[in-house]
């Protein structure tokens, strides 16, 4: 072999591992942005393991009462590793994943499910528009309609946006609107979630109900940073007012 064939072929053989190695993190990312669903079989049967082992109690971490609910219960994988669990899902926080694992219905029956933190983060982001807006508008919200004394539509002109932002559903993969609660804070509309969830799954909720719990219980996601939802006259879905 000649000296130049051979430093041909190291130099092949660098760059493949260049590319390999450039590969590899961008494969694992994807990876690690879908809810496997065998993952979250594996982070329910470490759960149901921990309460068996210690009378009943919760691997969570500890939250302010005034959580919202969908938020309140995130799992601690530090109280599961590795006893129960050899490490984090790739999908989870922990592990470079894009989604939170709670748990939900805590005093019945514990069930495992995801926050996408995709969506925690441009809610983040549009909070900070709004914080920055009110304090050089004398504590004014940027709101541009009522929807009811629970609800506001945001006037994103005045956060500096050229066009509305939406979030993509964890749920359904459509754009969802976000909304203003009573305390000038960013939310997501669930509506055309809602709606679609109402259609397509049996359910016996009344006007009055809160009726989120149909996405809980038939998909793997919860609906995070979410205002309480009813049904109007015609049965669809609509944002509850202040009791």
């Amino acid at each position: 072999m000649t000296l130049n064939r051979f430093f041909l072929l190291v130099g092949m053989m660098v760059v493949s591992s260049v590319l390999s190695g450039c590969l590899y993190p961008q494969d694992r990312m994807k990876q690690n942005q879908v809810p496997y669903i065998d993952q979250l079989e594996s982070v329910q049967s470490s759960v149901d393991q921990y309460r068996e082992s210690t009378s009943g109690l919760l691997p969570i971490k500890d939250r302010d009462m005034d959580t919202p609910i969908y938020q309140k219960y995130p799992i601690d994988f530090n109280k599961l590793s590795p006893r129960y669990i050899q490490e984090p899902p790739g999908t989870a926080y922990e592990s470079g994943g894009v989604y939170l694992y709670v748990l939900v219905d805590v005093e019945d029956d514990p069930k495992v499910k995801l926050i996408d933190l995709r969506v925690a983060e441009q809610i983040r982001d549009i909070n900070i528009r709004i914080d920055m807006y009110k304090r050089s508008n004398n504590g004014y919200a940027p709101i541009k309609e009522v929807i009811n004394d629970n609800a506001f539509k945001i006037d994103w002109e005045k956060l500096g946006y050229s066009t509305e932002p939406y979030a993509e559903s964890p749920i359904s993969g459509k754009n969802l609107p976000f909304i203003l609660n009573n305390a000038g804070e960013a939310q997501l509309d669930y509506s055309i979630d809602l709606y679609d969830f109402l259609q397509n799954h049996e359910h016996d909720y009344k006007q009055g109900d809160d009726i989120r719990d149909i996405i809980v219980d038939n998909s793997v996601f919860v609906p995070a940073y979410s205002l309480p939802y009813t049904l109007d006259e015609n049965n669809e879905p609509v944002i509850s007012k202040p009791e």
